[in-house]
């Protein structure tokens, strides 16, 4: 794949390390690809960081069509940045771009793209403890004529921002408000997709549990509301009688890269992972006969999120005496050390930026 490059003329000062927050701060520049039915994928290019142009009939406006990832690259204590899994995220992107008739990247030209546009941004990267480049990969129709159909023509961009820790907590144990109304997804949807009609649409009970100083959503399923499902942007686990139990992927979950390395750092471990449904009415006897441990949240951007409080129908249940546990504890420094660096990484996750 040829990528033709055009670097700004005007840098940006980096910022300081010390006052990133998330998403606010973007790089120098942009990576574009255009799709067509005819031609395939043509004109990759990467372009200074600049507003985009659509058509006000473009697909994505009036019918939704449109993916997205996140990933991140890390500065390494030698200097040198690595990506982590993104063979991963390359793959959960096709299935989505599948599920909304948008068109998939072959493999190993979506590898090509990532290395390339972080080669080039890697200066980016920060170094400060906790800090990375989060990469934002999304793609979407755009046919100039209105009415529902696949999708004839497409644009893939990625861009970048450095980024310190997602939540303000940081490691430190949220309160999740688990929504008994409104539902994520259901089975046959676009659960497991990651498009931006399931962020939207969860944003109503996102705002209603910050009003009432919670972090994020707890999630049931949408046809019994009683099945856990997940928390807000991350998968959830809970340690229950020793075991780790979390939600089975069932369709109407997104398959998280963070949940997926969390399971095989457990197993490695000897640590016995459930993968299955899990109510809330049997959540909550754990939690009250004492077999419920602990509980977190998992995802690219906080990788590791302990939970210490849930609330459900304005009843407050504390989890662990509202402490970090040591098994999340552990889970977070595995992965950050194995991002970062920090620690070797003997499962052949990481991705060396050349």
């Amino acid at each position: 794949m040829d990528i033709k490059i055009t670097k700004t003329d005007c840098p940006s000062p980096k910022p300081d390390s010390s006052t990133l927050e998330f998403g606010k701060t973007f790089t120098d520049h942009m990576f574009i690809m255009d799709y067509s039915s005819d031609l395939g994928w043509h004109d990759a290019r990467i372009v200074p960081f600049a507003n985009i142009s659509l058509h006000p009939a473009s697909t994505v406006l009036h019918y939704g069509s449109e993916i997205f990832e996140g990933l991140k690259a890390y500065r390494r204590a030698d200097g040198k940045v690595q990506l982590f899994r993104p063979i991963e995220n390359i793959r959960r992107m096709n299935n989505s771009a599948e599920r909304l008739c948008l068109p998939q990247i072959p493999e190993e030209d979506a590898l090509y793209i990532l290395d390339t546009f972080v080669g080039l941004e890697q200066d980016w990267t920060p170094s400060a403890e906790g800090t990375s480049l989060y990469l934002r990969p999304f793609m979407f129709g755009n046919d100039e004529s209105l009415g529902v159909h696949a999708v004839h023509n497409a644009t893939f961009m990625i861009i970048a921002s450095p980024v310190g820790s997602y939540y303000k907590e940081g490691i430190n144990p949220v309160k999740i408000m688990i929504e008994s109304e409104d539902v994520r997804a259901v089975r046959g949807g676009t659960g497991y997709a990651k498009c931006g009609g399931n962020y939207a649409a969860s944003n109503r009970a996102g705002e209603k549990a910050e009003k009432k100083g919670y972090s994020q959503v707890l999630w049931l399923d949408g046809v019994e509301r009683k099945y856990i499902e997940e928390v807000g942007a991350m998968n959830v686990m809970f340690k229950i009688d020793g075991k780790i139990v979390t939600p089975k992927l069932t369709g109407s979950i997104l398959p998280g890269i963070t949940r997926k390395s969390c399971i095989e750092v457990l197993k490695s471990e000897g640590y016995t992972v459930e993968e299955r449904l899990l109510s809330v009415d049997e959540l909550f006897s754990a939690l009250e006969s004492g077999k419920l441990e602990e509980a977190w949240g998992c995802g690219t951007a906080a990788v590791v999120s302990p939970i210490g409080e849930l609330m459900l129908n304005d009843k407050k249940y504390t989890i662990n005496n509202g402490e970090i546990g040591k098994v999340t504890h552990h889970l977070y420094d595995i992965l950050t050390g194995i991002q970062w660096g920090r620690l070797e990484d003997t499962f052949g996750w990481t991705y060396p930026i050349k």
